[in-house]
């Protein structure tokens, strides 16, 4: 299905302005399409006047749908639909004629045109579905007249409100609570998950006849001075979005004032109770500080290993005792390196280009000034449970090119490279260290070899991490480490 940015761009004459300000609409008017009961369905004309695509539809959350297909994409030739040309030339909302019939389903429409600082952009459809109309409760009549009063505020461009861009996913929707308020402020209809929100906030009485905006400063925890700012906001004075937290409840707000002929007659106040919500983000939050706070201990606690196993080795008098304490302290250095980083994330996946380099640096200093080291590509975002044995591994392959791969005169170069690639259900990681230096011995099987730095390289990179590792010739001089790991894709 073709986006609505491709269907105005592709067939009509709307600028970039009028796309944004469409766009602004279609994230509002989920709200239009519940209090009516009604699908909404977006035509705007196309370039050379003849025609209306649709560019945007919306289904009702609280009734059935007039539409089970997409609508999206379609073009009607002008004229088949008179209300969509009355609407559009005269700039009114168009709602004469008989209900239409589609697959046995009684239709009403409706015809609001989106106007813009003058201008008439285009047209939306309102269907509603009659086949389930009843007497309607007290609920649904505020629904409605609320719907009517959002209409006209499209149709005179005063809907959706400029420079308030609202996430539909957080915001409160008409289903979890809904309170309307007149001109002055005074609560005409409360809805009854909404007077359950209050409830929950600590009110004892109903909130019909009472003045909303100083109920729910009489309700908030003291602010002194705000109180008066709290009661106006709460009144639906200007549209806004807040949260109180008071008595055993968080209730989230938001208010909508309604001037459907450029008067302000009143207000929706729409509302949900997000105590439980806020509780698991409270925990959530918790559960993160201490999981940080753990790898900072982690951390500490690898580099007091590290700082003792250095002291030993300075005791130490045998040489081949001491280069094993200090291949040690490297390996400890590594891990901490991870969670160093771990501490400072908000998730149990790091950064490991970072980790890489400060890796790459703290094995140089085992010939400072002889072997420069330097990385290209990118190793990218990687879990915690790839990062830990990674950077042991990478911490043992450049400590035995730098051992093995030069004299102790010699000047060169290692360079770590890594390339991620595979399909989305297989990605892997490739990494590469090659040095310039001396080479393998001719009879060298990297896979038999009893060094302990390759032991833990096949085993981390085999056993943990599910790879494959080899070690060869380089094309030209010195060796190539290959490394290919497979690694969770990203979500």
């Amino acid at each position: 299905m073709p986006s609505m940015n491709e269907l105005v761009r592709q067939h009509t004459a709307l600028d970039d302005s009028d796309l944004e300000w469409l766009h602004l609409l279609v994230s509002e008017w989920q709200l239009l399409s519940d209090l009516s009961f009604a699908d909404l369905v977006l035509w705007v004309p196309t370039r050379d006047g003849t025609r209306y695509v649709s560019v945007a539809q919306m289904r009702p959350n609280t009734g059935p749908t007039s539409y089970q297909d997409d609508m999206v994409g379609h073009l009607v030739p002008r004229g088949r639909r008179p209300m969509l040309d009355a609407a559009l030339d005269e700039g009114r909302i168009v709602r004469e004629g008989d209900p239409e019939w589609r697959e046995e389903v009684p239709v009403r429409v409706e015809s609001i045109p989106v106007r813009r600082q003058g201008r008439v952009l285009g047209v939306i459809a309102r269907n509603t579905n009659l086949l389930t109309v009843r007497t309607p409760s007290r609920l649904e009549l505020t629904y409605l007249q609320s719907a009517s009063d959002l209409a006209q505020m499209i149709a005179a461009g005063a809907f959706p409100f400029e420079n308030q861009q609202v996430d539909m996913d957080a915001s409160p929707r008409v289903g979890d609570g809904l309170i309307r308020v007149d001109g002055d402020g005074i609560v005409q209809y409360a809805s009854p998950n909404a007077l359950s929100a209050y409830h929950r906030m600590g009110l004892a009485a109903d909130l019909v006849g009472h003045h909303l905006g100083r109920t729910t400063a009489e309700l908030a925890p003291s602010r002194g001075p705000v109180d008066e700012a709290l009661a106006k906001v709460a009144s639906g004075w200007a549209p806004r979005e807040f949260e109180i937290e008071a008595h055993d409840g968080v209730i989230q707000f938001r208010a909508i004032p309604l001037k459907p002929k450029g008067t302000r007659i009143g207000s929706l106040v729409l509302l949900r109770d997000v105590t439980e919500l806020r509780r698991r983000e409270r925990e959530l939050i918790t559960k993160d500080a201490t999981i940080r706070e753990i790898h900072h201990r982690v951390k500490n606690n690898l580099q007091t290993v590290a700082a003792l196993l250095r002291l030993q080795a300075r005791r130490i008098e045998s040489d081949r005792g001491r280069e094993a304490l200090e291949e040690a302290v490297r390996r400890v250095g590594s891990i901490a390196i991870v969670h160093e980083t771990l501490s400072q994330n908000l998730d149990e996946r790091v950064e490991f280009d970072e980790i890489a380099d400060r890796v790459l640096a703290m094995v140089a200093e085992i010939s400072p000034g002889r072997v420069t080291g330097r990385r290209t590509g990118r190793f990218g975002i990687l879990d915690a449970e790839v990062a830990t044995p990674l950077s042991m591994v990478l911490t043992e392959v450049l400590q035995n090119a730098l051992e093995h791969g030069f004299r102790e005169s010699d000047t060169g170069t290692v360079e770590v490279s890594a390339v991620r690639g595979g399909t989305t259900k297989e990605a892997r990681l490739l990494v590469t260290v090659q040095d310039d230096g001396v080479g393998l011995p001719a009879d060298f099987d990297p896979h038999r070899s009893g060094n302990l730095g390759l032991q833990i390289v096949r085993t981390l990179v085999e056993g943990e991490l599910g790879g494959s590792f080899d070690m060869v010739p380089a094309p030209e001089r010195g060796t190539r480490v290959i490394l290919d790991i497979p690694v969770p894709t990203q979500k």
